[in-house]
């Protein structure tokens, strides 16, 4: 796991639901074939509607002329409740494959948070301060793992945090099944 982790931010309302981020007619694609994992990128944050608030302001979209596949954004910055909806593992793959590796939200759908750490996709912070107000998308980010700290390079701001806790050695580990391998739980 990087300890530091930059990128521009791409800014998301509240309620983004699995289905906005990859919508049912996506899900026959499989994600352990290379080229249907790409799929995933492809499609990601399509199921969001551009007259819906959980588009950023300007109906910016999240993939641009220069790559189908991978977004230009890195970190997502969510409202309250991210990840809500049907509990399916392809919404983690499908932001992981656009090229997002963390996503910074009020809460989490209890399923998403742990998809993303079980899998190793993504790494989901939570936020003390509602970001979705104060950052916008295209800004500049720095998030430093250590320190717990978010830092916008675009306009000087800090905000600090929550810990990963106890599920920083799995996201360490590159997901759950790494994790149990490397401290002996399953067979290496």
């Amino acid at each position: 796991m990087q300890s530091i982790i930059t990128g521009k931010a791409y800014v998301l309302g509240d309620n983004i639901d699995t289905d906005q981020i990859i919508p049912a007619q996506y899900l026959t694609y499989n994600p352990s074939i290379p080229a249907e994992y790409k799929m995933f990128g492809k499609y990601a944050l399509v199921g969001v509607p551009n007259s819906q608030a959980g588009l950023p302001k300007g109906h910016v979209p999240f993939h641009d002329s220069s790559d189908e596949y991978i977004s230009p954004y890195k970190i997502i910055i969510g409202g309250k409740n991210f990840g809500c909806g049907s509990s399916r593992e392809h919404a983690p793959i499908a932001l992981a494959a656009a090229g997002i590796t963390a996503v910074i939200a009020e809460f989490y759908a209890r399923i998403f948070y742990r998809n993303s750490i079980n899998g190793g996709y993504l790494i989901p912070f939570e936020s003390k301060q509602r970001l979705i107000d104060q950052i916008c998308t295209g800004d500049e980010l720095t998030i430093d793992l250590p320190a717990k700290l978010l830092m916008n390079k675009t306009t000087g701001d800090r905000w600090d945090l929550h810990d990963l806790g106890e599920v920083a050695p799995i996201i360490e580990s590159g997901g759950i099944f790494a994790y149990a391998k490397k401290v002996g739980m399953l067979p290496g």
